[in-house]
């Protein structure tokens, strides 16, 4: 069994355009490639076009996880020096392959309960975790490594997601009578003021909830009084999300709040002899709850991921691959 060449896979694997949506020849790639080194394969499918990859060699106890989607835009790879540059090099094509060439590594030395769980849609609304973990059950999994760019840490905790609406409604009206209108925009930017100066729930650990206002939209005119506006605005959470929406509902008197999504913190199972950190965004993990305890640990600084040059460190990427062959070991010694 030849050993897994981490570059060229994780070359292989960022040359294809795999946007979210548009996942489909990443994933048949990658099965292939899978199945070429003697590993069975599910291809799950979540939808007409995209499916998850999930692979093993008998009944799996420690499985190694992540995603194969990217942010826009696409761009190939390149190597300059220690830098591996492309989409999804370090966010999570990268990581990826460092799974791959340990579960390789564990395979030739004898240990066979290792499975693979690839998923599509982690960038959008995490629907191929969702249905990975419907095709987990039964199947006795005992701990789930899931990667992400952590600089080779594991996490102690990951924070979770509120996504609200807020919708403000008004009466249209010519703006040279304002006093016969009535303003949405103004509404929608009085609830934003407003909550600035809420108090946030925090936690010992995970620290204060904080939050963006990332879209706002409204009005029909410049000449018109705005009849209607909209804001979302992202909560990461510390807490339980139902603290958050105590905290803001006072807003409601200016505003219309729709929920639209909520991902909850997670706490992480740890080892000893690795560095740990708490990370700021939200995984896959909260909708895999079926794979087993989950661990998170992975190449590369969230710092770079998403960006318009994203690199990950080939020295990271290679010492990642052993520090997952020592974790999966340390796993399947407690069982």
């Amino acid at each position: 069994m030849d050993p897994v060449d981490i570059v060229a896979l994780t070359r292989s694997l960022v040359d294809i355009d795999s946007t979210t949506g548009r996942e489909g020849a990443a994933g048949r790639w990658l099965a292939d490639y899978l199945r070429g080194r003697g590993w069975a394969v599910e291809e799950q499918r979540v939808d007409d076009a995209r499916f998850n990859v999930i692979a093993n060699v008998s009944q799996p106890a420690v499985v190694f996880s992540t995603h194969f989607d990217c942010v826009p835009t696409f761009f190939p790879s390149r190597v300059d020096g220690d830098r591996l540059s492309g989409r999804g090099s370090c966010d999570a094509k990268g990581i990826l392959a460092a799974q791959v060439a340990a579960a390789e590594r564990l395979r030739r030395d004898g240990e066979s309960r290792i499975g693979l769980v690839f998923v599509v849609g982690e960038e959008r609304g995490s629907d191929g975790a969702k249905a990975a973990n419907d095709a987990a059950r039964g199947a006795g999994a005992r701990f789930l490594i899931n990667g992400e760019p952590t600089d080779n840490r594991l996490g102690l905790a990951t924070r979770g997601i509120l996504r609200l609406k807020l919708r403000a409604s008004g009466r249209a009206a010519h703006s040279s009578f304002p006093e016969l209108g009535e303003s949405a925009i103004d509404k929608l930017i009085d609830a934003l003021i407003e909550l600035r100066a809420i108090q946030m729930p925090s936690d010992p650990v995970l620290g204060e909830t904080h939050y963006t206002v990332g879209l706002i939209n409204g009005g029909v005119a410049p000449n018109v009084v705005s009849p209607s506006a909209e804001a979302e605005v992202m909560f990461r959470t510390t807490s339980d999300a139902n603290e958050v929406r105590r905290a803001v509902a006072p807003i409601e008197g200016r505003v219309a709040i729709e929920h639209v999504l909520e991902v909850p913190p997670v706490r992480l199972k740890t080892v000893p002899g690795f560095d740990t950190a708490v990370f700021p965004y939200t995984t896959d993990i909260p909708f895999l709850p079926a794979w087993g305890e989950p661990l998170l640990f992975g190449p590369g600084s969230i710092h770079v991921a998403h960006t318009a040059d994203e690199w990950v460190s080939i020295a990271e990427l290679n010492a990642a691959s052993t520090h997952y062959v020592t974790l999966a070991k340390t796993l399947l010694a407690q069982l």
